[in-house]
């Protein structure tokens, strides 16, 4: 195999088309298309197919890209590793997959622990469905796992469910919204426009019940699985949305909204979820003993 020619498939496979390779890799889209090619002659398999003026990756080239993904990624090992012998400091490197329903501020403040150990972290981050992380995770791609949920006992997956705590929610719109409610919290719901999670998010099914209890009929104008998305609609006015409670002044403030009322019946639970029974990797005992103790303690 030529690498030269799977490297060019790889960068134009992370950029999304030729143009955007061709940029970062200093070269022309043609010369690029050329490359591939060939790589594509010598395997007999297509890897990309047109889709309008955009390029997609066939079946095929998903395969390719899991393990050009690998390929390259022990190419940056082989560099740290020979640096380190030669006298250079060697890099920890820390591969967590975030679900990309958990709130992006919760997200950054478990994480952040990892970067403050003793030996220097680098770390490689990345957001996607729960399910789908669990599979990286499967196939020790990623070295941890942050949801809003448990791994589920019926999976097949060999890995163990951390808890790292949980925090209550808190509802927040903006000021011009909130002046239109009336009557005390949750009441004051009744007939808004209500933001929510997706329906694969752990605290959707606790909403929809709490509602019910209290008799609150909202309007719901959107559902969203990603949390950033469903925050800057509220930061737009859009409708009231939920956040968790432990971030509350954080949310207030980044995104311009005011707190309207907050419920301990309503709960998020995070997990960290790794290969490991017992926790060993520094990073993971950094992340699990700041969550449990100054953040959700």
């Amino acid at each position: 195999m030529n690498y030269k020619h799977l490297m060019y498939f790889w960068v134009t496979a992370k950029a999304g088309g030729v143009m955007r390779a061709g940029e970062q890799l200093h070269t022309t889209p043609h010369t690029l298309s050329g490359q591939i090619k060939l790589l594509e002659d010598w395997l007999g398999r297509r890897l990309f197919k047109k889709s309008g003026r955009n390029l997609e990756r066939t079946e095929d080239g998903r395969l390719a890209l899991g393990y050009a993904d690998q390929i390259f990624a022990l190419g940056a090992e082989l560099e740290s590793a020979v640096r380190a012998a030669g006298g250079g400091q060697k890099v920890l490197e820390f591969k967590v997959g975030v679900a990309d329903s958990v709130t992006k501020s919760i997200a950054y403040r478990l994480l952040e622990p990892a970067l403050a150990i003793a030996e220097p972290v680098r770390l490689i981050c990345s957001e996607g469905k729960f399910p789908d992380l669990l599979a990286q995770l499967a196939l020790n791609r990623l070295d941890l796992v942050i949801a809003d949920e448990p791994m589920s006992r019926r999976l097949s997956v060999r890995a163990f469910n951390h808890s790292l705590g949980g925090t209550a929610m808190s509802f927040f719109c903006t000021a011009s919204l909130k002046a239109q409610l009336s009557g005390e919290f949750p009441k004051c719901l009744n007939g808004q426009p209500l933001l929510i999670q997706g329906a694969l998010a752990s605290v959707r099914q606790q909403l929809e019940g709490w509602l019910t209890r209290y008799g609150v009929v909202p309007h719901i104008v959107g559902e969203f699985d990603d949390g950033a998305l469903m925050t800057a609609f509220g930061r737009e006015g859009r409708g009231v949305f939920m956040a968790p409670s432990v971030v509350e002044t954080e949310t207030a403030q980044q995104f311009g909204v005011e707190v309207i009322g907050r419920s301990d019946e309503l709960r998020e639970e995070f997990y960290a979820v790794s290969v490991e029974k017992r926790i060993t990797h520094p990073c993971v005992v950094a992340i699990t003993d700041a969550a449990r103790g100054a953040l959700f303690g």
